[in-house]
């Protein structure tokens, strides 16, 4: 087997050798390539090389972005009040870092209702120009009719 380290030169060795090594410097043996031709064994300490892997994983874990999404719902006739308190919510969500869902949901007969739907999430993005920029137009999904926005780069 070949064998390397971190105070061993590169050699070809043979297995017996290579333990005797490795219990001499009081380290671990442990194969690296198995499917190289001679197989590749390495002398290190293999808790503080496990130690390290999971330092590793945890330092890239920890730099991922997780996205967000946060809903809001309106009916089709959802009153200027109401309109205005959930496009302040939406600000407040955009300006975190969160995508918005926003989405007006129709109930029984309101359904005939779509074109003020439009128009009131139309609205909407308009009012958040500045915080977000929707993904698409907004489009109907069954019974609700659905925009997505996410928050401006700074």
């Amino acid at each position: 087997m070949r064998l390397v380290g971190d105070n061993v030169e590169p050699q070809v060795v043979t297995i017996d050798k290579a333990r005797k090594m490795a219990e001499d410097m009081e380290l671990d043996l442990v194969e690296i390539s198995p499917k190289a031709n001679p197989p590749v064994c390495k002398i290190i300490d293999y808790k503080k090389f496990l130690y390290d892997q999971k330092k590793k994983q945890k330092a890239l874990k920890s730099k991922q972005t997780k996205v967000v999404i946060k809903e809001i719902r309106f009916g089709p006739n959802t009153d200027e009040h109401d309109f205005n308190f959930k496009l302040n919510h939406a600000k407040k969500f955009l300006e975190e870092g969160a995508k918005v869902k926003a989405y007006v949901f129709f109930k029984g007969r309101t359904i005939v209702f779509k074109e003020r739907g439009e128009v009131l999430l139309l609205k909407f993005v308009s009012e958040l120009e500045e915080y977000g920029l929707p993904e698409a137009m907004p489009k109907m999904e069954g019974k609700k009719m659905i925009v997505n926005l996410v928050p401006k780069k700074k």
